[in-house]
């Protein structure tokens, strides 16, 4: 989830700063989601979506879809 959150920052072509301030937060705040030192909520997500310029729904999509890639990841390796 938080290589989603660098992409979708990255592709918007924003710094940690720069979302911070659309977003109304401390550069920390990006920063530290970007780490995983800090949890995501629904409603944040949808607020950082907006904020980079893409629809919440297609990157909550794209998000599920990395997620279900890892989780078939480890279970492929049990398996084998």
């Amino acid at each position: 989830f938080r290589q989603a959150i660098v992409e979708i920052r990255q592709q918007a072509g924003l710094n940690q700063r720069q979302l911070a301030e659309r977003l109304a937060k401390p550069r920390s705040f990006v920063g530290r989601l970007e780490v995983g030192e800090r949890r995501l909520d629904v409603v944040e997500f949808y607020w950082l979506c907006k904020a980079c310029g893409i629809d919440p729904q297609k990157a909550a999509q794209r998000v599920m879809r990395m997620l279900e890639a890892a989780e078939v990841g480890p279970a492929k390796k049990k398996a084998g």
